[in-house]
């Protein structure tokens, strides 16, 4: 997709958008919900009057226990005083709020880690410290964020010396040890020993700081390590542009600029500014060398330029769309989740080594089957492209804690032990959202092989976002179906030039339209369609018109709906539109709550399925649930479990697990139960012949009203996260948005139905 407005508009836009995000609905990025009922008078008595008492009493008597009864086990402060913000620099701390929360979200959702941001208003590092200690008893840990050098090195000493939890500054230790991690396997793949490495590191701020002293404290040697600022090389004696901590890493030696020092250099670390190196110092490095250029967004040099010089480096960046990216996301909610669950007193350098060596012995293991959606549906291989594992790698919640926590109880920091570690590891797997490596994975599979989706409500401001964003994000060419004009009109409304570039069509194109009534005459004309009515109905439906763009191939997918009824959309598919054979049409909603996806059918199209429907729709759901990664488990609801009470109404569930039985399927199926069983591992007990029981995965629904019931009361109060529903059946890669769909659920089934274009075959 391409633009002929300027960069301001476009900048404008974004900005525009970003300020609804952060304002829409309740304002910010978090709220606090409780995780107690409250929901009568004797809840009330024991969770405040007079009950609280008796906790407050527990930890006056043993401090320790304010763990047991309390949420500070879970709870890290992100805190800042906004003197160094992102790109932004000293903004202050009032308006360093946003980004707090925005780490605080990522604590969340990658590690179940709260994170509460404060903002603490003053550049006075003695009171921010003395602000800040007061306020051990509330926290777990201590994150700090975006502080100035050298403050941020005093404020922490301080505080690590004044508490006793964790204190950890991301913008250092962070950054450290995901780099280090990619250098682990960078020296692995070239066969270095780190003793005998030679190290340049541009850039001697908080950061570049860090990763030395990690370096070193895995074995690197000092007179190996040289860094540079913009004075040059840090050599013993120099005066000029000097502090305590730069002085610590000085060295011996005659180099006085980053282009001497690169000479016959093994690694480079870059944590400094775009474009300092050249294709010339890359050249002068040693043989196979190692080059982490990791400035943002344009790093010190781009891997394209090294590759063209030297096609035996290997490249890291900090950018997500090269390979091996170095992202502080991999540390830190990791690192926290294991020191918080050992009670950790500290944040140690066995801690941090610990966290390197796990994430890169994570990128040196096979990846099974189960987490390869997580890579686009691609299986990456240990190698120069492949250093660092992926961001939404669904294993990392496993390994890295676990690695922090053991190091944490041997390095003697720990007050609270955990006797079997691989239990702990399946604890924490149970912690992670699905959803965020599912989407992760679908976009990184379509990037790769980009379609033509159309957006068939293309005058919809919500449709023309998502279509709009689905280019922006390169996920393929967004095609508007619509009137130009009024399509022009939103574009201005939304902040863009009317004169965007994005492709739109309608029945103006007589080529097009001749081609599309040919197609679909063909189809309708045994069915008392006369050629002027198709060619009526092509003129004037935005869904025969796309769907007939696609069985012609000028486009590869759609996503349609949100203007109108999920019904209203499904039947005017269906009439134009057949469906794959041997399967039937249904809607299939995907929920994500509590650590686990669940596959939900018939949640759109059937009122009251046959027997012979529940078969063909479980086996339809097992087939979708493998392209997404899942091993299924089909449980049949019911509101009886087993036989109990018996009933009428539950007939044609138990016909249609009959059915199964005789055909011989590949995966696991049982019912008919009740939800609870089917998803809650403690009926396991009372029923342990079933393999489903507990384990679900796929809810097949006795009818409509309680699929799309259950659904409905979930995304409004349950908590979960939605994704669909999903049309399954339908012999093209079609998906319908619920009326009044958001621009993010447009976006996410425009991705599906591409994902869908690729990997099913809608020819048989």
């Amino acid at each position: 997709m391409s633009t002929t407005n300027s960069d301001a508009n476009s900048k404008s836009n974004l900005e525009k958008e970003a300020l609804e995000y952060h304002k829409k609905g309740r304002p910010g990025k978090l709220e606090i919900t409780p995780t107690t009922p409250l929901i009568s008078s004797n809840d009330l008595s024991l969770a405040y009057s007079p009950g609280v008492a008796t906790p407050c009493l527990e930890i006056e008597k043993n401090p320790d226990n304010i763990y047991d009864y309390t949420s500070k086990g879970n709870i890290v402060a992100v805190i800042s005083n906004g003197t160094a913000v992102l790109g932004l620099g000293n903004i202050g701390a009032a308006a360093s709020k946003p980004v707090m929360e925005g780490k605080s979200v990522l604590f969340k959702k990658f590690a179940d880690v709260d994170g509460i941001d404060l903002e603490v208003d003053t550049e006075d590092t003695e009171r921010f410290v003395d602000a800040v200690s007061l306020l051990e008893p509330s926290f777990g840990g201590i994150n700090l964020e975006d502080i100035k050098a050298p403050d941020c090195f005093i404020i922490e000493q301080k505080l690590r010396e004044k508490m006793n939890i964790p204190v950890f500054h991301d913008d250092q230790h962070g950054t450290a040890i995901v780099t280090v991690a990619g250098i682990i396997n960078a020296l692995h793949l070239t066969n270095r020993k780190i003793e005998d490495t030679k190290f340049v590191s541009n850039g001697a701020g908080a950061a570049s700081i860090a990763c030395v002293e990690l370096l070193k404290a895995m074995g690197a040697k000092n007179n190996n390590i040289i860094l540079v600022d913009r004075d040059g090389v840090l050599y013993k004696g120099r005066q000029s542009n000097m502090n305590q901590w730069k002085s610590g890493h000085t060295v011996d030696t005659k180099l006085r600029t980053l282009e001497d020092a690169l000479k016959n250099a093994d690694v480079f670390l870059g944590l400094s500014v775009p474009g300092s190196v050249t294709k010339e110092m890359v050249k002068s490095m040693s043989e196979k060398p190692i080059i982490f250029a990791m400035a943002n967004p344009i790093p010190e040099i781009m891997p394209e330029d090294v590759k063209s010089v030297r096609s035996d480096a290997i490249v890291a960046t900090g950018r997500s769309d090269y390979p091996n990216q170095v992202n502080n996301v991999l540390g830190f909610p990791y690192i926290f989740r294991g020191a918080l669950d050992v009670r950790a007193k500290e944040i140690n350098e066995d801690m941090k080594v610990a966290a390197a060596k796990a994430i890169a012995l994570l990128a040196r293991e096979n990846v099974p089957d189960e987490v390869v959606s997580a890579y686009g549906g691609d299986r990456p291989r240990y190698g120069k492209e492949y250093i660092i594992p992926s961001t939404f790698d669904p294993r990392l919640i496993s390994v890295i804690p676990a690695a922090v926590a053991d190091a944490a109880m041997k390095s003697g920091v720990a007050r609270k032990r955990i006797s079997d570690l691989e239990a702990y590891k399946d604890q924490l797997a149970n912690r992670l959202d699905p959803t965020m490596s599912l989407m992760q994975g679908i976009n990184a599979k379509v990037r790769k092989n980009p379609k033509r989706v159309i957006f068939a409500e293309g005058e919809d401001e919500n449709m023309l976002k998502a279509a709009i964003e689905f280019g922006r994000n390169r996920l393929g060419i967004p095609i508007l179906i619509g009137v130009e004009k009024r399509i022009k009109d939103q574009l201005k409304k939304i902040g863009l030039d009317e004169n965007f570039k994005i492709e739109i069509v309608n029945s103006t194109d007589k080529k097009k339209r001749e081609k599309y009534v040919k197609h679909l005459y063909k189809k309708l004309q045994r069915e008392g369609q006369l050629e002027r009515d198709v060619d009526r109905l092509v003129r004037n439906d935005r869904i025969a018109w796309g769907s007939s763009m696609i069985a012609c191939k000028d486009a590869d997918a759609m996503v349609t709906g949100n203007i109108r009824h999920y019904a209203a959309s499904v039947e005017k598919l269906k009439k134009v539109v057949e469906a794959r054979p041997g399967e039937e049409i249904f809607g299939m909603t995907m929920i994500v709550s509590k650590g686990k996806t669940i596959l939900v059918a018939d949640t759109n199209v059937q009122d009251f399925p046959s027997s012979e429907r529940l078969v063909k729709v479980s086996k339809s759901c097992v087939r979708v649930a493998r392209l997404f990664g899942f091993e299924p488990k089909v449980a049949f609801l019911s509101h009886s479990t087993f036989g109990k009470p018996i009933s009428k109404n539950t007939k044609h569930v138990r016909d249609a697990i009959e059915m199964l039985k005789n055909d011989n399927v590949d995966f696991d199926f049982d019912g008919e139960m009740q939800p609870d069983v089917a998803l809650n591992p403690i009926y396991q007990d009372i029923y342990p012949f079933s393999k489903i029981v507990g384990n679900a995965n796929i809810l097949i629904m006795p009818a409509l009203h309680s699929a799309a019931i259950s659904t409905k009361l979930m995304k409004v109060f349950g908590g979960g996260k939605l994704i669909g529903p999903l049309l399954i059946g339908l012999g093209l890669p079609i998906e319908v948005a619920p009326l009044r769909a958001s621009t993010s659920e447009i976006l996410n089934l425009a991705s599906i139905a591409s994902y869908s274009s690729d990997v099913i075959d809608y020819s048989n």
